[in-house]
This record gives C-alpha cells, sequence and structure tokens, in this order.
C-alpha cells in the first residue's frame, strides 16, 4: 500500500482544498476540463521555457505534490477521488507536451496545443489501456496516477502522430 505523504496533515484545510481544487475551479460544471485548460496554462506559463530536464524534475515534484494535496483533501472531503479535485489534471497535463514543443514553435501551436488537450481528454474521461485499474490504489496516489499516465500516453499519441504525419 502506498501511503499520502504526512505533510498535508499539518496544513489548514482551506489551503488544502483551495489547492486541490483551485479555488473554485473545483466547483465548475465540467472541473475536469477546467483543470486540465489550467494545466496547459501552467505548461506554457512555467514548462514552455525550461530544458527537457529540468522540466521533467519539475513535473516529478509536482506530482509528489499533488499526491500529497489530493490524498489529504480525500481525506477533509471523506470522498474518494472527488471530481472537485482537479490538481491531478493540472500536474499531468504537462506530461502530455513533453516533446511537442519543435512542433509547437514550428507552426504546429494550434494543432499541438488542441488535439494533445482532447486526446489527454479522451484517455483521462474513458480511462482505456488499464488506466482504470490505476484508480483502485489508495488515496493521493490513486487520484494523481490515472492522471499521469493518461498524460504519458497522450505524449506518446501526440508524438508519434506527428512524427507519422510530419516525418521527424
Amino acid at each position: 500500500m502506498i501511503r499520502n505523504p504526512r505533510w498535508p496533515r499539518y496544513w489548514p484545510t482551506h489551503v488544502v482544498l483551495g489547492a486541490a481544487t483551485l479555488g473554485n475551479l473545483g466547483s465548475l460544471k465540467a472541473p475536469g476540463t477546467w483543470g486540465s485548460l489550467a494545466g496547459v496554462l501552467l505548461y506554457f506559463v512555467v514548462f514552455y521555457q525550461l530544458s527537457a530536464s529540468f522540466g521533467i524534475l519539475l513535473i516529478l515534484a509536482s506530482c509528489y505534490f499533488a499526491i500529497g494535496i489530493c490524498g489529504e483533501a480525500e481525506k477533509r472531503l471523506k470522498k474518494v477521488d472527488p471530481g472537485e479535485i482537479v490538481l491531478d489534471e493540472v500536474v499531468a497535463l504537462p506530461i502530455c507536451f513533453i516533446g511537442l514543443k519543435p512542433y509547437i514553435e514550428n507552426g504546429y501551436g494550434l494543432i499541438a496545443v488542441g488535439v494533445t488537450f482532447l486526446v489527454f481528454r479522451v484517455f483521462d474521461i474513458w480511462k482505456p489501456l488499464g488506466i482504470k485499474k490505476l484508480q483502485r490504489y489508495y488515496g493521493g496516489f490513486g487520484v494523481v496516477i490515472d492522471d499521469v499516465v493518461a498524460g504519458v500516453a497522450t505524449c506518446l499519441v501526440m508524438n508519434a502522430s506527428f512524427w507519422f504525419w510530419l516525418g521527424y
């Protein structure tokens, strides 16, 4: 069993829930879609300028942070993987864009962003390829891991698609 980190236990409830739901974003209709849009924004504001290796380190750190916050938010909300927790989508979206920067910079930005967003949402909602089985894990890890794997699957699909389409 994978345990939740201890550090979020000491944070005030309003901070934990505010981080997990991104304020009021988690209370909007289709919160996962809004969280995913926030993840696209996070990618372009923070990750786009970073080197690949530093970006991956920051992704790992943000996933650890999300596991802690999402697990604690689950406990305080007394719900298992509630829809209002959107931090998992936010941290998973930058994973989708690994390797896509050359395509974005060479005139395929709108296609890359739009299709990547849609493919991620399909993987996140339908949870194919065994992704659904990952939700059985306990706590914050269970909340975050299915989105991370959906992000990795999206990354692979998008990189393969651009490679086959453009040949580079």
